[in-house]
């Protein structure tokens, strides 16, 4: 099987750190690329700026709060694009605020998750998520 590819757009090192670590424990194989902000995550999607050989991503982690562009944007562009509105975009913020839930899901976001502290908590959220749309979700292909 190959690996689910994933774009993690988050610009805090200490939760890129243990996003990663829980992805190495969490059933399904995953590859995972990083984007600092909002406009390295469309260059990213779009295989644009030293991006072309990158894998189009099957599931995306956004942040909301990011420099240069942040979540909400990224979010807006990639459900307004016919080729990429189709991948699942799952916020992963430490936003506890309603408005927020509320402005991610008109976005069109496929979820919106809270951020964790412990390995193990994020190893069973994400596992969750990845089993859903990895496993469970029939997705129609991108390309």
């Amino acid at each position: 099987m190959n690996p689910l590819n994933v774009l993690l757009v988050e610009d805090n090192p200490s939760d890129v750190y243990i996003i990663s670590e829980a992805l190495k424990e969490v059933m399904t194989p995953t590859a995972l690329n990083v984007a600092r902000d909002g406009v390295e995550a469309m260059q990213v999607v779009r295989r644009e700026e030293g991006h072309q050989d990158d894998p189009r991503p099957d599931l995306i982690f956004l942040d909301l709060n990011m420099p240069r562009k942040n979540g909400y944007e990224v979010l807006k562009e990639l459900k307004e694009d016919d080729k990429l509105r189709r991948i699942p975009v799952i916020i992963l913020t430490s936003s506890r605020e309603q408005e927020d839930v509320v402005a991610a899901y008109h976005l069109y976001a496929n979820g919106y998750l809270e951020k964790k502290v412990d390995l193990d908590e994020y190893i069973g959220m994400l596992e969750a998520v990845i089993d859903l749309w990895h496993g469970t979700m029939k997705l129609a292909p991108l390309e």
